[in-house]
């Protein structure tokens, strides 16, 4: 039995050699049904909000760069893990999570929230980004205590909100670079960075990087701080192990799970004792690609309507 992810990989490479005006109208019944199964497997049962387009109530600039980043489906799904492996280096974050988190109870719960919270930011109103910013900063308030290296921690601590914020937009950022459709300048990799500085900083945040010189500063800034404690191991092997439930679905998140250990820093990959072979990287990205332009087609809206808040 094949998953609907496999199902929209395999259909996706076969139509991308055809014409798709002349395929749209045969395939659009089931591009529809894998568009509902893809949803369901990453489990989000409800029906996607469209973008906000009236400049005066979007909270992000409809034109910005950050729209088209998290508009691409499946690099926010490489990247977000991605950033998922990076966060877990910073001992004080991963205490939070592992003390105040049920991720391995209800992982896809997890990831529907935080990719409700980016699509929120990044495409609805400013009352609708700010009520969700509201709520994760109210969550905040409990996730308090001591972690195994005997430092208290705080998820309302503005260096752990800067931390957990550059993490994301970091791994977002490489995985449109690497798997996404766009061929992003410098300069609009720095207006990325830009755009979604704000958020941090309404959650808490005192600093954010607002450029990629800024953010590889900050990186290097932080490094010593960063290791993989027992914590942050445990949520590794998890990670690897695979938050897919169903067998069909576990090949394709194996391939999702190694497009994003490719692309965390080597410095990251070898303190969690993840593989370093750069050639495994370059054998695997002509197939991760493919897969990402098969889910990209099955995920496409219909000719002549809006777009879906793709990360929400």
């Amino acid at each position: 039995m094949t998953s609907p992810l496999q199902r929209a990989a395999s259909l996706g490479a076969q139509v991308a050699t055809t014409p798709m005006r002349l395929l749209e109208n045969l395939t659009e019944p089931v591009r529809e049904d894998l568009r509902r199964d893809v949803r369901r497997s990453l489990g989000a049962t409800g029906r996607p909000s469209r973008a906000v387009t009236d400049p005066a109530e979007a909270y992000l600039d409809p034109a910005a760069v950050a729209r088209r980043v998290h508009g691409d489906l499946p690099s926010m799904l490489i990247g977000g893990l991605t950033a998922l492996f990076l966060q877990s280096l910073h001992p004080l974050a991963m205490a939070g999570v592992a003390e105040h988190s049920r991720y391995e109870d209800d992982p896809l719960g997890r990831l529907r929230r935080t990719a409700a919270f980016v699509g929120y930011t990044t495409f609805g109103t400013s009352e609708e980004a700010r009520q969700a910013i509201d709520t994760v900063k109210r969550v905040h308030l409990r996730v308090r205590g001591v972690a195994p290296d005997g430092r208290p921690y705080s998820a309302c601590d503005p260096d752990l909100v800067t931390w957990v914020h550059a993490a994301e937009m970091w791994s977002f950022l490489q995985a449109s670079r690497r798997f996404g459709t766009l061929r992003l300048t410098a300069a609009e990799a720095d207006r990325y960075y830009a755009e979604t500085a704000p958020v941090a900083f309404e959650l808490g945040a005192e600093w954010v990087p607002r450029t990629a010189e800024e953010m590889e500063a900050y990186f290097r800034r932080l490094r010593p701080e960063l290791y993989a404690g027992a914590q942050a191991r445990h949520a590794r092997d998890f990670l690897l192990r695979g938050v897919a439930r169903r067998p069909e679905d576990r090949l394709v998140y194996a391939l999702i799970v190694n497009a994003a250990v490719g692309l965390l820093p080597l410095w990251a990959r070898r303190e969690l004792t993840l593989p370093t072979l750069p050639v495994l990287d370059v054998l695997s990205v002509p197939a991760l690609r493919i897969f990402c332009a098969g889910l990209r087609w099955a995920m496409q809206p219909p000719s002549g309507t809006a777009g879906d808040r793709s990360a929400g």
